[in-house]
């Protein structure tokens, strides 16, 4: 099973698309959210009542005519909640992962009264909170989503992750046993592969993406212009600027044109000393933070 976020890389689409065919396995099933009974009870809300709220009549204008549902989850998303996903507030993963999951595979599995067994190729070295996984594991409901008791009655599900002893080595070496290329983005520096970029990209892996693929930058970019436009503070900030200090030092100067944007990003990633100084790292490796769960929402 994969869950399109709408935000990945097309080589690690050409690789889910292709790897039943490299392996002789069952096809994977996709999941996709859709957001658009969300996008128009919102976009009925905001008609209704920014005008009592003293927003201008032309914004509410523009805002209303602007929420219509792209067929991108991860821009739907935004459109929906008029703002992207942040440290504080990570909804991209049940939105976009947890939730389409469970509805599209896993509740029917377990309305039908059968056992749900959910397989995962976490690590235990990948992370400490992976070290503490267990094995085998029982999984309560995912959190937020509402179970009838008619599911609750049924309720069989588990977690099974047989790679967990395994090292990063002995993966590609499994891999290259039955003939099957990893995905090239690993070849090109990527130590994870998820979220091109997620909003939790540490410093090193935005700078990475910026010289490499440079089109994922300019994809956030146009976003952020289509949030700023339709946000009721006018803002459209995809990552969280508290750690740049040119931020922290003159942020009147961001407002006007959308807030901190990716752009901004980028030239901090390409600092050093504390975001002061120029760096001349050039091709960093990259720990791609993206969220992962019991329920098996890791990156791919």
């Amino acid at each position: 099973m994969f869950a399109d976020t709408g935000n990945e890389h097309e080589w690690t689409y050409d690789f889910v698309r292709e790897l039943p065919g490299k392996t002789g396995g069952p096809a994977i099933e996709w999941v996709k959210a859709d957001f658009s009974k969300e996008i128009a009870r919102k976009r009925a809300f905001v008609a209704a009542n920014w005008p009592g709220q003293g927003i201008p009549q032309e914004k509410v204008d523009r805002t209303v005519a602007l929420m219509v549902p792209t067929g991108n989850p991860f821009l739907d998303l935004a459109i929906w909640k008029l703002r992207f996903p942040s440290t504080k507030a990570r909804f991209c993963t049940e939105e976009l992962k947890i939730r389409p999951m469970w509805e599209g595979v896993q509740l029917p599995i377990i309305e039908a009264g059968r056992a749900l067994i959910s397989w995962q190729g976490v690590r235990a070295d990948e992370s400490l909170a992976r070290s503490l996984l267990p094995k085998w594991q029982k999984l309560m409901p995912p959190y937020g989503l509402k179970i009838s008791k008619e599911v609750k009655a049924k309720w069989r599900s588990y977690a099974y992750r047989p790679l967990l002893t395994w090292t990063r080595d002995e993966v590609f070496a499994f891999h290259a046993k039955h003939g099957v290329d990893p995905n090239p983005l690993y070849a090109k520096g990527f130590s994870r592969v998820g979220c091109m970029p997620c909003i939790m990209s540490s410093k090193d892996e935005i700078r990475t993406i910026a010289a490499r693929f440079p089109e994922h930058i300019e994809r956030i970019a146009e976003w952020e212009q289509l949030l700023a436009s339709i946000a009721k503070n006018s803002l459209g900030t995809f990552m969280p600027f508290s750690s740049d200090p040119a931020f922290k030092a003159s942020p009147e100067k961001y407002r006007g044109r959308g807030g901190y944007t990716i752009h901004d990003r980028v030239e901090w990633s390409r600092t050093t000393q504390g975001g002061r100084q120029g760096s001349l790292l050039l091709d960093p490796m990259v720990e791609f933070s993206t969220p992962c769960s019991q329920w098996g929402t890791c990156e791919s």
